[in-house]
Parts: structure tokens; C-alpha cells; sequence
């Protein structure tokens, strides 16, 4: 089985950075996703809000780099909770 995504989208809030009891970077935030599609009615825009979980080097990284509003690309892989 293969479970792997690739979200590009803009960043809704700036990342949050927490650390595990172990020291481990744990980062979060959320991407705004636009859907586009075209029907009969016309052509319309959805947007999906995806959340984000990043560990360790990653984290530390888009904590650094990242702030709201920004364009980010991710791959991943994807869990329901």
C-alpha cells in the first residue's frame, strides 16, 4: 500500500514550535488548500484547510523560515485523526 501526499498551499497562522519532554521539535500549522473545479455552472474555487504536524530538523526549519501567508510545498504522509 503507498500513503503519500503532496500539498502546496499557504500558511493560515504562523507555526507553532513545542519541544517533546525528550527535546524532539514538534512544529504545527495549518495550509489553506485551493480546490479548483469547473462544473456546468461555471467554474468555482474551493479551499481546503489542511493541519500540519512537522518533527525535529524539519520543524526547527519552518519555524525558522515560514510565517503566515506564506507559499509552502510538503510532502508526506497523510493520517486521519
Amino acid at each position: 500500500m503507498l500513503n503519500d501526499i503532496t500539498l502546496m498551499g499557504r500558511l493560515t497562522r504562523d507555526p507553532e514550535l513545542r519541544y517533546t519532554q525528550s527535546q524532539t521539535a514538534v512544529v504545527s500549522f495549518t495550509l489553506a488548500v485551493d480546490r479548483d473545479f469547473g462544473g456546468r455552472d461555471g467554474a468555482g474555487k474551493q479551499t481546503d484547510f489542511i493541519d500540519i504536524v512537522a518533527w525535529r530538523y524539519t520543524a526547527e526549519f519552518v519555524s525558522k523560515y515560514f510565517s503566515r501567508g506564506k507559499m509552502a510545498v510538503g510532502s508526506g504522509r497523510l493520517q486521519i485523526r
